[in-house]
């Protein structure tokens, strides 16, 4: 969530406010440590600015997260991606690169992503 709403190096309100909203309110990170926030916003821009962060971002996130979470890693991406009402180029290729790289099938990316517009629609 903290690659994708940094991706365009422009950080919204918005886009803070999903991610807070997701990590207070989602079962699925009822066991982090609300702590670790800093520390892994810290590391993603930290990896922004390597030449291969992005692999080395992607390597990570593969080590740590459980393939059965990747469509739902994706869709919390999409919905942080959609929060200002607007997609930027570099969030649209990072999501392109988050589908490849977590093995997310076409088709139901297509639906988290449908499903990310109908929330955010103005």
């Amino acid at each position: 969530m903290v690659a994708i709403s940094a991706s365009d190096e422009n950080i919204r309100t918005a886009e803070l406010v999903k991610i807070q909203s997701a990590v207070n309110n989602l079962p699925v990170f009822a066991d982090f440590d609300i702590d670790r926030m800093q520390t892994v916003s810290q590391i993603v821009f930290d990896l922004f600015e390597q030449e291969d962060g992005l692999a080395a971002l992607f390597g990570l996130i593969r080590e740590s997260l459980p393939t059965r979470l990747n469509e739902t890693a994706y869709a919390l991406a999409c919905d942080v991606a959609a929060a200002d009402g607007s997609l930027a180029e570099p969030e649209l290729r990072l999501l392109e690169e988050m589908r490849y790289e977590l093995h997310i099938d076409r088709l139901h990316a297509a639906g988290i992503e449908r499903g990310a517009r109908a929330r955010h629609m103005i």
